[in-house]
């Protein structure tokens, strides 16, 4: 007989689980909150995503769409139960392991999903063909990987794993490590955002403007409160005792944690109310009237003079102007052999990370303590100590695991929210976007309109580009500034172009602030330039590829800022395609010579991008340290968020101070606990926080030798207390008698490495990165002109790293790279108000990317760690371009405006008078 309440009974991970309250509850929230298996994630509470994926009676199930009264008696297996042998330590399925070897899991939010998904066929098909594997984990997204490896590690699942084998002192640099962190990624283990909190937290919701511009007032929010026992508190904009105003780049702070009377994009958010646990968090009748008002999305009509100012008390909406100006483009124009012209359009574009925002917070003594998924911590902690009016050493910001950022996640979010009910209220709180609140209220990849027009000489060498940008930087800076920079620096490509005049500028609208995203603009510049690179080569009679060759960067080559360059690796990219591109375009002759309305074409574009900050300084500090008992510590605050900062810089470490990856201990990201590595962003860590790791371990190195009388050749190991050095004799460091410094280390390095940039001057002369990768691909297509549909058939993606760390990671960051400039390309375009789910805005799935070959290229650079670059955001530069050349190629249709999406490519295709 049933106990009060309770209305069914599951085996959940071959443990029966008592059900209580509503049998209506989402099986997902049950196995989290009730059950506390949160290695089930909630990506969307709606089915689009598929991360809450579980196995019930044997088949693969979305949670968020399974109530649990419908599981009585059922077998319910979630990942925590995929191990071998559930519950004790250290054990994997094929499965799980087959992950961990392939590189299958980046940020780890999807993970769950896929695996269960996948355990689900492998139990009727223990080798799948990769087409079935595509179809049985077709309805789970992920964000990061690009799918490939995930499908590899799927069909590979059958084998039994071979552990690695240690790799001697030295020899990490190079080698395809397995993620560090991956263990807790495939058991479930990692704990995100909505992961943890503190007992007895308040549930908070804001309240967020359903228009994109609205004065409003809110009614008697005391009696409001009084009348449902279940609401804590309420906040508003008046009750922030700090700096209601934040902002990446301080100079340009001008978004307020709550709005103040007028609420100027689509989400934004004018009030917060706290729940108590357990209570609906029901926000329909909150008392606040809105009084809709003009407003402005298009950021032509922003810029008019005359136009509705989107920030009162200011001359226009125009945010920021970047430009560089070497030689004379009109003249060098005007002199040319050959000159083409054109426009690009981009759209918004939605990060869609799986994860969405999520945090909790507590006070510990004075100080207020924060745990949130984020890319930049100690960003986050003075943004917020500011916002609430405290130092920055009161707030200790204690990052999740993050699952996919891409740039959204430096912006802080809930932070200040948290902290605000925190310390008004001084209990602990937590707080989960909803997809739709993620979507609405964050930032997006600012939308492009681009002017251009390139020249040549008779021979086919470029003599000049003139670029205009206008960008939508939305209601509020964010990153328009560093976007507005950066695109002119890059507007040429990674190409010789003697006379260039850049401009980008960056405009308010009411619309979504235009943030980071994987680029910061050069992704929509190289577009531009690349489609128009194309035509320019047709117009020469050039072979396409040939034509890159002939004005690719060189060693000693200037740029059009006047930089000289070193470790240039573009012409290299370029050489190695040339065998594919020779294959791929004898393929494709033959395959349209046959009449019919499928047609091939082959693209190809190419990519250069400078790591780290534009022309601003972008440190990174690393500690290192081995306690008297012998532990070697590395304080790691590079966050990693998929990318593999903590696996790359523990290699980069382990070799500089010469003892293997295994014999680290991993601390952090924390402010009270690491210093501060910088933020996750523009292709920076592996870079910047590597050279800064390499520092450390070779000043720690340093420190030895120099207590073992020793300053050659010698190798370390540790043993017990001690370091041993054996060099033409042997010593031992006896840890345990030095005196432990303050940090309790018996010996401790840290170092800091900024890297050597200079200001760029009115005309955008300077110096504004140290170190720039490079890379190029190519694309293979089939167009159907009557459909206007593209069939991707393989991409070819040669990158040039300088010195790869470690392939296997390299090659998941290109195939993710490649996933989302194919999205870009596609099908991606963000309309408020209308995609504000992952079922409207589309991102590839698994059978969207088609076989990657990654070709990874070193030309070493004298300023990275062992000459190694930065590569992140590189990867998504040329796909989008090199789509559009392929379709191009394929049906002779000049392409103006993304995404590409099926009736656009149609109505060009009937336009041009083709069939």
């Amino acid at each position: 007989m049933n106990q009060p309440g309770r209305f069914a009974t599951l085996t959940v991970n071959g443990r029966a689980i008592a059900a209580t309250g509503d049998p209506a509850r989402r099986l997902s929230d049950f196995l989290r909150e009730e059950a506390g298996l949160r290695g089930t994630k909630s990506g969307c509470d709606a089915g689009d995503c598929g991360a809450c994926t579980v196995i019930a009676d044997g088949a693969a199930v979305c949670a968020c769409l399974m109530p649990v009264g419908r599981l009585a008696g059922a077998r319910v297996t979630t990942v925590e139960g995929l191990a071998d042998a559930p519950g004790e330590a250290g054990t994997l399925s094929r499965l799980q392991s087959a992950f961990l070897r392939h590189g299958a899991a980046q940020c780890g939010i999807c993970t769950p999903g896929m695996l269960t998904a996948a355990a689900a066929l492998l139990a009727k098909k223990p080798r799948p063909t990769e087409a079935e594997a595509e179809v049985a984990l077709g309805g789970v997204l992920c964000r990061c990987t690009g799918y490939r490896k995930i499908l590899a590690a799927v069909c590979d699942a059958w084998r039994e794993d071979v552990p690695e084998a240690p790799l001697a002192p030295g020899a990490a640099v190079g080698a395809r490590v397995r993620r560090l962190d991956g263990v807790p990624k495939v058991t479930g283990a990692d704990r995100f955002g909505a992961d943890e909190w503190p007992e007895g937290a308040l549930l908070l919701k804001a309240v967020r403007s359903p228009h994109f511009h609205a004065g409003f007032h809110f009614g008697d929010i005391s009696a409001w409160k009084a009348a449902r026992p279940g609401v804590a508190a309420i906040f508003t904009a008046a009750d922030i005792p700090g700096r209601n105003r934040f902002g990446v780049i301080p100079a340009f702070a001008d978004q307020p944690a709550l709005a103040e009377g007028t609420a100027r994009l689509r989400g934004e958010a004018v009030a917060l109310v706290a729940f108590e646990p357990g209570a609906e968090p029901d926000l329909t009748d909150f008392p606040v009237t809105w009084q809709p008002l003009p407003y402005l999305l298009d950021p032509a009509e922003a810029e008019a003079e005359g136009a509705q100012l989107v920030h009162q008390g200011r001359p226009g909406n125009h945010l920021i102007t970047g430009r560089v100006r070497r030689g004379d483009a009109a003249a060098a124009l005007a002199a040319s052999t050959h000159v083409v012209q054109g426009s690009m359009e981009t759209a918004f574009v939605e990060h869609a990370y799986i994860e969405p925002e999520a945090g909790s917070a507590w006070m510990e003594g004075e100080v207020l303590c924060i745990r949130a998924c984020t890319q930049a911590p100690v960003m986050d902690r003075d943004e917020t100590a500011a916002i609430l009016g405290l130092p920055p050493e009161r707030v200790r910001v204690l990052p999740t695991a993050v699952g996919g950022g891409f740039g959204s996640k430096l912006d802080v979010s809930l932070q200040p929210l948290l902290g605000l009910a925190v310390l008004k209220t001084g209990r602990p709180a937590r707080m989960v976007y909803t997809r739709a609140e993620s979507m609405t209220s964050t930032t997006k990849r600012h939308p492009a309109r681009i002017t251009a027009q390139i020249g040549c000489d008779a021979d086919g060498h470029v003599t000049a580009l003139s670029f205009d940008g206008l960008f939508d930087t939305g209601a509020y800076a964010s990153w328009g500034p560093t976007v507005a920079n950066r695109v002119p620096v890059h507007a040429t490509g990674p190409y010789r172009t003697p006379a260039v005049l850049a401009r980008a500028r960056a405009i308010h609208t009411h619309g979504p602030s235009g943030g980071a995203f994987r680029g910061f603009g050069v992704p929509q510049a190289a577009l531009a330039q690349e489609t128009l690179y194309d035509q320019l080569a047709d117009l020469a009679g050039i072979d396409r590829l040939e034509f890159r060759l002939r004005n690719a960067f060189v060693e000693g080559d200037a740029t059009a800022t006047g930089q000289v360059l070193h470790g240039t690796g573009i012409h290299d990219c370029l050489t190695a395609l040339a065998p594919h591109w020779t294959r791929a375009l004898a393929e494709a002759a033959a395959a349209n010579a046959a009449p019919g309305h499928l047609r091939r074409g082959v693209g190809v574009a190419s990519c250069w991008y400078g790591c780290g900050n534009t022309s601003l300084p972008n440190p990174s500090t690393i500690r290192l340290g081995l306690t008297p008992e012998g532990t070697l510590v590395l304080h790691q605050g590079a966050m990693d968020i998929g990318q593999g900062a903590n696996t790359v810089i523990t290699q980069i470490c382990a070799d500089a101070l010469g003892l293997p990856v295994e014999a680290f201990t991993l601390v952090g990201p924390d402010t009270f606990l690491t210093p501060d590595a910088g933020k996750t962003s523009a292709s920076r860590q592996t870079y910047v926080s590597g050279r800064a790791a390499q520092a450390a371990g070779a000043a720690l190195r340093a420190q030895i030798l120099r207590l073992a009388g020793l300053n050659g050749a010698a190798s370390l190991r540790l043993e017990a207390a001690a370091v041993v050095v054996e060099g033409e004799t042997s010593h031992r460091v006896d840890l345990a008698a030095l005196p432990p410094n303050p940090h309790g280390y018996a010996l401790m390095a840290e170092e800091t490495y900024d890297p050597p940039t200079a200001p760029l001057d009115a005309d955008g002369q300077g110096t504004p990165y140290a170190v720039y990768g490079y890379g190029a691909q190519m694309v293979e297509l089939e167009v159907d002109t009557e459909l206007g549909t593209v069939r991707l058939l393989k991409i070819t993606a040669a990158h040039d790293l300088g010195r790869v760390i470690n392939p296997t990671l390299a090659e998941g960051q290109t195939e993710g790279g490649i996933a989302q400039g194919i999205g870009l390309a596609l099908m991606e375009e963000y309309i408020p108000g209308r995609t504000e789910n992952l079922h409207d805005y589309l991102i590839p799935t698994i059978g969207d990317v088609p076989p990657i070959e990654s070709l990874l290229i070193e030309r070493a650079d004298p300023e990275g760690p062992f000459g190694a670059k930065g590569l992140g955001e590189h990867v998504l530069i040329p796909t989008a371009p090199a789509i559009l050349n392929a379709v191009r190629h394929a049906t002779g249709v000049t392409i103006t405006r993304v995404p590409l999406l099926p009736h656009r490519l149609r109505a060009a295709i009937l336009a041009k008078g083709a069939p």
